[in-house]
């Protein structure tokens, strides 16, 4: 499938885990307490992907649990309206949906204050899932959050399982989050205990260095983390683009210049594109040409997402990212 052909993709990409309100200051460059007022964005990295999904042409579907409140049942709605399909969402009576306060500072990065205590999200239970969707996958795409504490740790573990048993390509994006997790030791413990069930599997150079205990970004480094049954292993660099290994070939893809204003949703914009590209075609994975040419098409997605306050509303289409890859970087 050519790299502007995604409108032909049919099959499906489910993406299990979190979706939540972000509240983010009406202002860069504050702390939480200096912020004027806040604005409250729809957020959650698997919920981000689904959506970056269909943004792009791509079919997709978010299975997760909200609260049975105003929030919750916004957020479905965000999801419906971006052609996500919604059947394998839950709503929790008893528990709200998670919030999280987000501090932009004034380099586009951000620091997390998380209201969940417990949220929705949390209370997915195995029983809960809908199999039949989890089992129609092509892809089947996670992050760690999931895995923090019980039900939702079990109900990630069926899935995952469901998933693969029924022939789905696994995509893992750890995600990392610390202050959601009661110590470093536990987030290096959970985020690998499921590491060699992915087949894909995405990390920052933050969370690289966090994996491994080294501050270098280097191969030696990565390939600590390889596994034999991964088929790819990608480390995003932010702007310099992302470096990627499978078993046969290794390299890296250079990313584009923009003016950014706010990095939230890059990561699962990147990822989002990658795996629009690949669900009808995983011979990609094994080509090192056409590989290339879709990362980079992934960067360009990424990199427009920076552009915007917000995941949702920034994630591109692809005659924007299109026209980014033909103005060069």
């Amino acid at each position: 499938m050519a790299v502007n052909g995604s409108a032909l993709s049919s099959g499906l990409i489910v993406s299990f885990g979190e979706m939540l309100i972000d509240f983010v200051p009406t202002v860069s460059g504050v702390s939480l307490a200096e912020a004027p007022g806040f604005l409250k964005a729809p957020g959650g990295a698997p919920a981000n992907v689904a959506i970056a999904v269909t943004r792009l042409g791509g079919k997709s579907a978010f299975v997760g649990k909200l609260g049975d409140d105003e929030f919750g049942h916004m957020l479905a709605g965000i999801l419906k309206t971006n052609g996500v399909q919604a059947d394998g969402i839950n709503f929790d009576k008893g528990a709200r949906t998670a919030l999280a306060f987000v501090t932009l500072r004034a380099d586009g990065e951000r620091e997390f204050m998380f209201y969940r205590n417990p949220s929705a999200d949390m209370l997915l239970t195995p029983d809960e899932l809908n199999l039949d969707l989890i089992r129609s996958a092509k892809v089947f795409h996670y992050g760690s959050i999931s895995l923090i504490v019980e039900p939702c740790r079990s109900a990630h573990l069926k899935a995952m399982e469901v998933a693969k048993e029924a022939g789905a390509l696994l995509s893992y994006d750890p995600n990392l989050r610390l202050p959601l997790w009661s110590s470093e030791e536990e987030a290096r413990k959970q985020i690998k205990s499921i590491w060699n069930y992915a087949d894909v599997i995405k990390v920052s150079d933050v969370e690289l260095e966090f994996l491994t205990g080294s501050n270098k970004i280097d191969d030696e480094s990565v390939m600590s983390l390889w596994h034999p049954n991964l088929k790819l292993l990608l480390v995003t660099l932010g702007e310099k683009g992302c470096n990627y290994y499978t078993k046969k070939f290794h390299g890296s893809v250079g990313g584009f210049h923009v003016k950014t204003v706010d990095t939230t949703g890059a990561g699962d914009s990147f990822v989002g594109a990658l795996l629009t590209k690949i669900v009808d075609d995983q011979a990609i994975l094994e080509d090192e040409a056409r590989l290339k040419e879709v990362l980079r098409f992934s960067c360009a997605c990424g990199a427009i997402t920076t552009t915007k306050k917000g995941a949702i509303p920034a994630l591109p289409t692809e005659s924007e990212a299109l026209t980014l890859l033909k103005g060069g970087a």
